[in-house]
């Protein structure tokens, strides 16, 4: 055995570990079974030799009520084993399920920017399943064979040792048969695997993508493209098929064969007295136990094959690091939140990447004052908003809220402290009132309207048919983008953080509705420190400072009377967005 197929194995015992007093009950009831399987044939055997002085039916009644009762409790357990097993394989599906996701979640975004969501759903369900299958019917399969030869061969050789060995003078053909097409059939299996994953990802693409789609009439494309992936999937499977239809029935025909085999050199021994007719009726029923699991093999080499590349396949998310992650012993950060944020020398590159995303950036930030961010598309403004809730990794000492460094700060108290609003409004599918309160689930009626009404969102949820209640279809598919952007504001403002950061967050808003949200926020009490980054120069002028950035670096620092009275990069911005709304 490879080292790889052990380290398999080996997980596969891990998977088990917490449901062993289940598996165990199943697995000793399976050799009960067995034990009642081997027994029977000898009792039938026994009656049939006995029966021949038999005079009086009592005694033929014996061995036929014992039988019945055997076969029964026999019937019984079988049927015990197998849901103990079975339940064992759906709790173990139940268990990778849940840890997958949970998994998931603890990576970054990045990490599905690089596995694409269709073959991690695959792995989720369909390797799974896999899995599910290799522990219940395999481990069942592979048991009750181990226990049915280890039982059976010693009593059939007790009987007569020429013809045991003879009749399964054919085992050892079947077993290097399936070691020369073992790995043909895991390649094979992990090749169908990977189709599979390619189809859910175009599909999963599409219908996300089906406005696009219908907009520049590619419906026929897209059909093209899922018929190739489709039938590459085909082919994978036909291929696959092939080798198990090659397989499968020489394994059955060579099972078969140890009985064809018995019963063609049985007949002398019968002639001379040396073998019983019960001994050879016995014979041929264990010969039958024993072809059943044989033949049986190839069905569980299949959900073995299955298993191994899935298990490879479910590893290779749960075994993932989260490259953002809490340190051995985080920081807490303290409450409440002043809104303090301070830069030294910030830099960061993307991976594969030579130009830096961002690189020395320097600023202070006070408590309750609003800064906007704004620069040509590719400066580096969306990267330093993700630097501050760490969805992006950056080193130690460069990034500072209320002077507590955010790589050793606890994550769950570092985004506590952030309200963001990326620039795509993610909603889910279901109503207004819980994406407004999603970050805050046990929000009063009061609270989510008054979240809406600061962003300017309420007056249009109460022209919906149900308002509150109103489903939102599938990522906000229903609203408008300015609607998707004001509702994601909303869920923001509602969680009350300290800190506030808006990316692009009011693209699809109009210049005056986005202005006066901004002058909301800007005042009150409670003064929150806001991030505004925006290509919508009149709102950001509102801001009590400006920062503007290009190629990764500030280039110019100041309030809008400050900035549009300089040479330099803002006065163009400022100059361009005149000049467009001149133009309309």
């Amino acid at each position: 055995m490879t080292t790889t197929s052990q380290k398999r194995l080996q997980k596969l015992a891990t998977y088990l570990r917490p449901h062993w007093k289940k598996s165990s009950l199943g697995i000793f009831s399976l050799l009960i079974v067995n034990t009642l399987g081997v027994y029977i044939p000898k009792l039938i055997s026994q009656a049939i030799d006995d029966l021949e002085l038999a005079t009086k039916f009592d005694e033929f009644l014996y061995y036929v009520v014992a039988i019945i009762i055997l076969a029964s409790i026999m019937w019984v357990i079988r049927m015990a084993s197998r849901i103990l097993i079975f339940g064992v394989g759906r709790q173990v599906e139940f268990d990778l399920k849940q840890k997958i996701f949970n998994q998931l979640l603890r990576l970054e975004p990045s990490y599905f920017s690089n596995n694409t969501i269709g073959d991690l759903i695959n792995r989720a369900t369909s390797d799974v399943d896999n899995i599910r299958r290799l522990l219940g019917f395999a481990v069942l399969s592979i048991t009750n064979t181990i226990f049915a030869y280890s039982l059976t061969m010693p009593v059939m050789l007790s009987i007569n040792v020429r013809l045991t060995l003879l009749a399964v003078s054919v085992y050892p053909i079947m077993l290097i048969l399936v070691q020369i097409f073992s790995d043909k059939l895991r390649n094979q299996q992990l090749e169908v695997q990977e189709k599979l994953s390619n189809m859910s990802d175009l599909i999963q693409e599409d219908m996300n993508g089906i406005s696009l789609i219908k907009i520049y009439a590619q419906e026929e494309n897209e059909k093209q493209a899922f018929s190739d992936y489709n039938q590459q999937l085909l082919d994978a499977n036909l291929d696959l098929a092939k080798t198990r239809n090659f397989l499968f029935p020489i394994l059955t025909g060579l099972a078969s064969l140890s009985l064809l085999i018995l019963l063609f050199n049985g007949s002398s021994y019968l002639e001379t007295g040396e073998l019983t007719v019960g001994n050879f009726v016995a014979l041929i029923l264990y010969v039958e136990r024993l072809v059943f699991p044989t033949a049986l093999l190839g069905f569980t080499i299949t959900a073995y094959q299955r298993g191994e590349v899935s298990i490879d396949r479910i590893e290779s998310i749960l075994t993932v690091e989260p490259k953002i992650k809490d340190e051995e012993i985080p920081i807490s950060l303290q409450k409440p939140v002043k809104g303090w944020i301070r830069s030294k020398q910030l830099t960061y590159t993307f991976p594969d990447n030579k130009i830096p995303a961002l690189e020395n950036v320097n600023f202070l930030i006070k408590p309750g004052e609003t800064v906007s961010i704004v620069g040509p598309i590719g400066a580096g403004k969306s990267t330093l908003a993700n630097t501050l809730p760490r969805l992006i990794d950056i080193k130690i000492d460069q990034l500072f809220i209320d002077g507590y460094d955010v790589t050793q700060l606890k994550l769950e108290d570092l985004r506590r402290a952030i309200a963001y609003v990326p620039q795509e409004s993610f909603l889910f599918s279901t109503t207004i009132k819980n994406n407004i309160r999603y970050g805050n689930p046990l929000a009063e009626e009061t609270e989510i309207q008054a979240a809406a009404k600061q962003a300017q969102i309420y007056e249009e949820i109460l022209n919906f048919p149900q308002q509150y209640e109103t489903m939102v279809g599938e990522r906000g598919i229903t609203l408008s983008g300015g609607q998707r952007q004001r509702m994601a504001l909303a869920r923001a403002l509602l969680v009350d953080a300290q800190i506030l950061i808006l990316d692009d967050a009011l693209s699809s808003v109009d210049n005056q509705t986005a202005t006066h949200i901004l002058q909301n926020l800007s005042t009150g009490i409670k003064k929150k420190t806001v991030i505004f980054i925006s290509h919508q120069m009149s709102a950001a002028a509102m801001a009590d400072r400006i920062f503007v950035m290009d190629k990764g670096q500030i280039v110019q620092t100041g309030n809008h009377a400050e900035l549009v009275e300089q040479a330099g990069l803002y006065q163009l911005l400022w100059n361009q967005q005149k000049l467009k709304q001149l133009l309309e």
